[in-house]
């Protein structure tokens, strides 16, 4: 038999906790879902912000974890586009922003206005400017923090004013509406913006790292890939890492390590999975342990209670982690393994041992989780606890009494029932009544379902009395408990140090269950972007047996990658994986390939989307302008751009034109930049620039004969066969749109003329290109650019070669160099035959690449050469010529 109502089967109450439930996770609560539903439960996270006045924008950072007893100062130097400050808002989600009044009053700064815009369901209070005070904030450090970490944090925060200032009014609004926290027991870290990658909020939505753009509910995300941590504190961490990617070569070496040795050592992985399945959320725990509400209540004694209990769960699960890193040898996990030692948590365990009944257990059922809170203290420890919990036993065992005496008055089989809000009532089934009327004596009846639900008067007072007999059991363990947690608190930052420690070790297992269900590589971290037969992490689930894989290879010499192809071939899938796969090897985790190697990014730009974005009544190329705005402000030569179409919301020529003004920024700026694109023009201009290469997805095409209008076969159209694959230059000029069109069935003297036109206007544009005095000059420019920079890549690789060796090679090198500039003179060879010289050359040297390897942690022989050291000027120079030309604006070009 069931109830819609939560209730429970009851039986009289034990001198003991023996007869409570198993032991399980206390339950968190249905809340609505929302955009971080998936992370686990919301915390509640206070933030400070204040900011300098003047040019260089200053910005002082304080967020207070009122959840997890955690305080994080930060203070940023950022631009005036405040990229670095809301990325830092964006990663820690914080539920009220407190800004100081001479930021709001008479009107609003520019960081306040951008927080408004872009987290614009975070509510922002207002408080007096006097709370903002640097000296406050020290004593609060001194006061609060961990004594361990007080050292470190005021080493850290030295000469910041606003991220002080930021922490004293922070905690002077938390202390004042929320809680109060204990004496040194609060967890504080000065956390800077350097170190981690930057990922705007753009960039996360459109490379769908924490949520499906189409189906929020999905897994079909970065985050719903890796989740598969078995704690809370696994998935918080795993959040802010994919947020915030690690910069720090050492730390992910570490994390690699780990990973590699839970892949390889399969028994200490089902140990580690296994443990870490009973684990509470400690954080939340020892944060609750710790503070106090600004007004005490019965119901703080209740929870007060049920945290440690939960607390002697939660410290019987260590045991068995370090039980199951035993075999470790990575640095990392032997890390983890001393964090969860039994000397770390001996003293929490004889604190609670003393008062706490051994076999007392967290149950969620209501009436066993009352019993537990009733009995949860030793007896003997206090004499008057002891007659009050006689009491409660006595009048509960009244009521069972009172409802065998009613079921033999009556001659009914009345089951006795529990509720929280409501304490005991009677329930009967409703065959049991026939079509009997229940006696007066049956009060409040209600109907649900199948059954009858009802109690008397009498039951309803010996209810009172058990309530009251309870609050003096609860008012008198709380004396007990208090002093207890109180005793607690002063061990708790080793609590905190094992909850770090399970957090991480959650990850990294999370990462090694992925390798073990798929067919992942370990990255290596050099100066080269290198991935063997990578392939994109969601859509490979998806399309196991189908998916294509993709080579990527990049340097300084191949910084700017342009990628061609028809719709549909596969251009954004083969850039969103190249971003992925940067961002999973950042975090510490292997990645589907069969080789990687990743320099390290400190920025990762993405410009996707192209739909008008209705919520700011803005269209696809403003957003797109707006977009790309941002990335010119904050590029940087270490960050990673993707470009997924530019341009295309305007007329042709206008969008040609910005889209060419921006690839020219972009390449000035040394960043590594893959800009998916259907304007030929812009391959062509670009392809003359150092730096430039051209990527093309390849397709099939097939002629398709139809004999039915005549008797001979008459070619009708094509059969297109996307391969997925990415190939070297520049993609083949087959007119894939007439292709299309004459598959879908446009009429066939329509399609004779379109193609007509087509034939004439490339011959006519390469016919001009050929007899231009300027295009001659400017190839000859970029010959010679190009010669110059070998030579000063074979300078700086010659150190290490054979004897004889860089001779042949500058020999044949020279050779190649004379006779592309003969071909010029005579007025040869077009942008495809340069192109394939150029391949073949490039061959060749690859060919020879053992002879003249030079060990340089990984990278190529022949390594990127700064472009200002090759006559910078003189680039953007004849780049712009090239330009005029092939636009149409050059000199001599006959119209």
């Amino acid at each position: 038999m069931s109830t819609s109502r939560r209730s429970t089967a009851t039986s009289r109450p034990s001198t003991s906790a023996s007869s409570s439930a198993a032991t399980c996770r206390p339950h968190t609560g249905a809340r609505p879902r929302t955009a971080h539903s998936n992370f686990g439960p919301r915390q509640q996270i206070i933030c400070a912000v204040t900011e300098s006045r003047g040019v260089s924008a200053t910005v002082g950072l304080c967020f207070v974890n009122v959840t997890n007893a955690e305080c994080i100062l930060s203070e940023i130097r950022d631009s005036q586009t405040y990229v670095r400050s809301l990325q830092k808002l964006y990663v820690f989600d914080p539920t009220e922003i407190l800004a100081p009044a001479t930021s709001l009053i008479p009107r609003r700064s520019t960081l306040i206005s951008l927080i408004e815009q872009y987290l614009p369901h975070v509510p922002i209070t207002q408080l007096p400017r006097k709370y903002y005070n640097e000296q406050q904030g020290n004593d609060y450090i001194q006061q609060l923090c961990v004594p361990a970490d007080i050292p470190s944090i005021f080493t850290a925060t030295t000469g910041k004013f606003y991220s002080l200032s930021s922490c004293a009014a922070v905690l002077k609004h938390v202390e004042l509406t929320y809680i109060r926290f204990a004496v040194h027991a609060l967890r504080m870290r000065y956390e800077p913006s350097e170190g981690s990658m930057l990922i705007d909020f753009s960039t996360v939505h459109s490379l769908e790292l924490l949520q499906n753009a189409t189906s929020p509910k999905s897994r079909e995300c970065l985050f719903g890939l890796l989740n598969e941590t078995s704690t809370t504190m696994g998935v918080r961490l795993l959040r802010m890492n994919i947020l915030q990617p690690v910069t720090e070569k050492e730390v992910l070496e570490l994390r690699l390590d780990a990973v590699e040795e839970l892949t390889k050592n399969e028994e200490m992985f089902f140990a580690v999975r296994e443990a870490l399945k009973g684990f509470p959320d400690m954080d939340r725990l020892c944060t609750q342990l710790i503070t106090t509400p600004v007004k005490a209540s019965l119901k703080h004694s209740e929870q007060s209670i049920n945290n440690v209990i939960i607390l002697k769960q939660g410290a019987a699960c260590v045991q068995p982690v370090f039980e199951a890193l035993g075999p470790a040898r990575s640095g990392l996990l032997v890390a983890i393994r001393e964090l969860c030692s039994p000397p770390k948590i001996a003293a929490i365990v004889d604190l609670i041992n003393e008062v706490i009944n051994e076999d007392v257990a967290f149950s969620k059922s209501p009436l066993d989780l009352r019993n537990q809170r009733c009995y949860a203290v030793k007896s003997g420890v206090n004499g008057l606890l002891d007659v009050a919990r006689q009491t409660y036993k006595e009048a509960t065992e009244d009521v069972h009494t009172l409802v065998e005496e009613l079921s033999k008055e009556f001659e009914l089989p009345l089951e006795l029932r529990f509720e929280t809000g409501r304490g005991y009532y009677l329930r009967l089934h409703s065959s049991d009544l026939d079509d009997k009327v229940l006696a007066p004596v049956f009060i409040n009846v209600v109907k649900r379902k199948r059954f009858v639900e009802f109690s008397t008067l009498e039951l309803m007072k010996r209810n009172a009395k058990i309530n009251d007999s309870l609050t003096e059991v609860l008012l008198m363990s709380d004396k007990t408990v208090q002093q207890l947690v109180s005793d607690v608190a002063q061990e708790v930052s080793g609590l905190f140090k094992v909850s770090e420690g399970i957090a991480m070790l959650d990850m990294i297992s999370s990462f090694a269950q992925l390798c073990t269900l798929q067919d992942y590589v370990r990255p290596e971290f050099t100066d080269t972007l290198g991935i063997k037969a990578g392939r994109h992490p969601i859509r490979e689930k998806i399309h196991r047996e189908h998916f294509v894989p993709n080579d990527v290879y990049a340097t300084q010499q191949s910084r700017f990658q342009i990628v061609t192809g028809c719709n549909m071939s596969g251009k954004s899938t083969y850039l969103r994986t190249i971003a992925l796969l940067t961002i999973m090897s950042q975090i510490g985790s292997f990645i589907p390939a069969t080789y990687a190697s990743i320099p390290l990014r400190t920025h990762l730009f993405a410009r996707i989307s192209t739909d008008d974005s209705l919520t700011s009544t803005i269209s696809t190329f403003s957003a797109e302008m707006r977009e790309m705005a941002f990335i010119i402000a904050n590029i940087s030569p270490t960050a990673l751009v993707i470009i997924d179409e530019l341009g295309r919301g305007t007329s042709s020529r206008d969008g040609v034109a910005i889209a060419l003004a921006i690839c020219e920024r972009l390449v000035k700026e040394k960043a590594l930049v893959w800009f998916a694109t259907h304007f030929v023009e812009l391959a062509e201009v670009l392809g003359e620039r150092p730096g430039v290469v051209g990527l093309h997805m390849t397709v099939q095409q097939e002629p398709i004969s139809d004999s039915t209008t005549s008797g001979d076969n008459n070619q009708r159209g094509s059969n297109m066969t996307m391969l997925y694959k990415v190939s070297d230059g520049l993609v083949p000029d087959r007119h894939y749109g007439l292709a299309i069109a004459q598959f879908v069935g446009l009429p066939q003297h329509i399609l004779s003329r379109a193609t007509e036109i087509s034939k004439q206007l490339v011959r006519r544009k390469e016919e001009r290109m050929r007899r231009s005095g300027a295009w001659k000059t400017a190839r000859r420019r970029v010959l010679v650019l190009r010669f110059y920079e070998m030579l000063g890549q074979a300078r700086e690789a010659g150190e290490g070669m054979e004897d004889g060796v860089l001779g042949d090679w500058v020999k044949r090198l020279g050779r190649e160099f004379l006779a592309k500039m003969e071909a010029v003179d005579a007025g040869e060879g077009d942008d495809e035959e340069d192109e394939e010289d150029e391949s073949e050359s490039e061959s060749e040297s690859e060919s020879e690449g053992d002879e003249m390897e030079v060990e340089s942690e990984g990278t190529s022989p022949l390594r990127a050469v700064e472009s200002g050291s090759l006559g910078g000027e003189s680039m953007e120079d004849e780049g712009s010529l090239i330009s005029d030309i092939i636009l149409g604006n050059g000199e001599d070009v006959e119209m």
